[in-house]
């Protein structure tokens, strides 16, 4: 294979393989995304810089964080919150607080680059 052909089918390959990337990153569904931005707005402020901002925010913790581990780790966090001893499970367990960590750790870069 001659090298202006060899290159042309590497591009071919790293085009083709753009779309399987982007969609792995892509794996949260809008609604999620959307309530991620409306709550990081009301937060933050109802501006047009905070809607920009947050949704920077979301698109970032994507790249870090699969969205299966974001729903745990957002169940585990609401869960905590609750009373009672059913609760306490929640706070206890070391899987568990690892999946919390894996997102305050992607919620802390979000914010180092978006904010």
């Amino acid at each position: 294979m001659t090298r202006p052909l060899r290159a042309a089918s590497l591009a071919v390959l790293a085009l083709l393989a753009a779309p399987v990337h982007a969609q792995a990153v892509n794996d949260y569904p809008t609604n999620a995304r959307a309530e991620y931005v409306f709550a990081c707005m009301a937060a933050n402020g109802q501006t047009r810089d905070m809607l920009d901002r947050c949704s920077c925010a979301i698109d970032r913790i994507a790249e870090v964080l699969p969205y299966k581990d974001y729903v745990s780790a957002e169940t585990v966090l609401r869960m905590r919150q609750t009373t009672g001893e059913r609760s306490g499970m929640f706070r206890g367990m070391a899987a568990l607080t690892e999946t919390v960590a894996t997102l305050r750790r992607a919620e802390a870069e979000a914010e180092i680059l978006c904010f």
